[in-house]
């Protein structure tokens, strides 16, 4: 059957966030089941620096998002991170969950999964909080994991956790702290993620491939590349059958 993909990317003060297609996945990294529709074909809408209790057009966007959601009848939702802003959540108590998630995307076009990554301003938070498991209990489209796939038969979509490649947020993190609880020893976590996406994308047999996190490789954007993401994770994507196209997001602020 032929394969139609459609994406949604919406922006607040902006998305930093990378979509690697790579057309022809795992043994490590978490894999989760998401079936395509009936005649094969896989919607979804894209969402990043969210998290802002309704605030900077949050809720117009999320409006806008049902309304598309509604037309192409979406399988689920995509984010790329900074779910919550400023500082993550603090606790699995935190109010910011509903009132930056359940209270604000309520359209029943967007009542279906959300994948989600960490990005910088989760890791300012309580992370083990937001990787919980009880908010399903919460509100049950919302998972969160670190690195994952997301495997929709002829389509494979794997979440990169790409905060802790970053090298400012550990030697200049100026008045921010950061939750580095499962990530340290740094580089032991960096080396098995490497290791862990390059052998999900070299065993992977779906036709397309769909590499998402957090902050962009390549950009001519504010921020500029990713000089960590250029040296280390590229290397890894671009000897699994990159082909046709590629996109990097980036935002005005981070």
């Amino acid at each position: 059957m032929e394969f139609h993909l459609r994406f949604l990317l919406t922006n607040f003060i902006g998305v930093h966030a990378f979509f690697f297609f790579i057309s022809l996945a795992t043994a490590e990294l978490p894999r989760l089941q998401h079936p395509t529709k009936v005649d094969g074909s896989l919607s979804f809408l894209v969402v990043g620096d969210w998290g802002r209790k309704g605030a900077y057009n949050q809720t117009q966007i999320a409006r806008q998002m049902g309304k598309i959601g509604e037309k192409l009848k979406i399988n689920f939702v995509v984010s790329t991170g900074d779910n919550f802003y400023d500082d993550g959540l603090k606790s699995i108590n935190d109010p910011a969950f509903l009132n930056s998630f359940t209270k604000i995307y309520k359209a029943k076009s967007l009542q279906k999964p959300w994948y989600n990554v960490l990005g910088n301003h989760d890791y300012r938070g309580n992370v083990e909080a937001q990787l919980s498991p009880n908010f399903r209990s919460v509100d049950s489209r919302w998972l969160c994991m670190r690195s994952f796939v997301v495997n929709s038969e002829i389509a494979e979509l794997f979440f990169v956790d790409t905060t802790p490649f970053v090298d400012k947020y550990f030697v200049r993190p100026k008045d921010h702290k950061y939750d580095w609880s499962g990530v340290l020893p740094r580089q032991h976590y960096l080396s098995n993620l490497l290791k862990d996406v390059d052998l999900a994308l070299r065993n992977s047999a779906a036709k397309w491939k769909i590499v998402i996190g957090h902050h962009g490789i390549r950009s001519a954007g504010h921020h500029g590349d990713t000089k960590e993401l250029v040296k280390q994770l590229l290397p890894i994507l671009e000897p699994n059958s990159i082909l046709d196209k590629w996109r990097w997001f980036k935002s005005m602020e981070r």
